[in-house]
């Protein structure tokens, strides 16, 4: 497994869940000292499985300390007006769906972390995980025309 390649992936997994840059470097690092510490998974070929594992419980340990604070919705944009006005749109419909279907799409299409991987850590079939994948992108897609971003 390439470390490198999945620190940013798991960096990406975290800032997503917590919001913060520095918090989310904190925990990525957490995660890969503790995932370095137990050789177990490694052993029976789960490692990525225990490394979204680790650093999911981390980022809920962290959503409870700070169960006081309110995390904010939105992550830094680029400048474009262009690239401002998608990311609006895309921002406002990922908004509308559960926080289960965006940590979907962001393990799927923005890790790419792959759907065998995902079912074990969702406890699914693959076929439980494409119907819920369909739906969505399905949604997305709807929210998406609805703000005519879609065309």
């Amino acid at each position: 497994m390439d470390y490198e390649a999945q620190y940013d992936k798991i960096y990406r997994y975290c800032y997503y869940k917590v919001n913060n840059a520095a918090v989310a470097e904190d925990i990525t690092q957490e995660t890969f000292l503790r995932f370095l510490e137990n050789s177990t998974y490694k052993e029976n070929g789960k490692e990525l499985n225990y490394l979204y594992t680790i650093a999911r419980n981390l980022c809920i340990d962290e959503y409870r300390k700070r169960v006081s604070e309110e995390l904010p919705e939105e992550l830094p944009i680029e400048s474009a007006e262009e690239a401002i006005v998608e990311g609006l749109d895309m921002r406002c419909a990922l908004a509308k769906l559960t926080s289960m279907e965006r940590e979907l799409v962001l393990l799927r299409f923005v890790n790419e972390v792959p759907v065998k991987v995902i079912c074990e850590l969702q406890e699914c079939s693959r076929f439980t995980l494409n119907r819920r994948l369909k739906q969505v992108l399905k949604k997305l897609r709807g929210y998406l025309e609805e703000k005519g971003a879609g065309k």
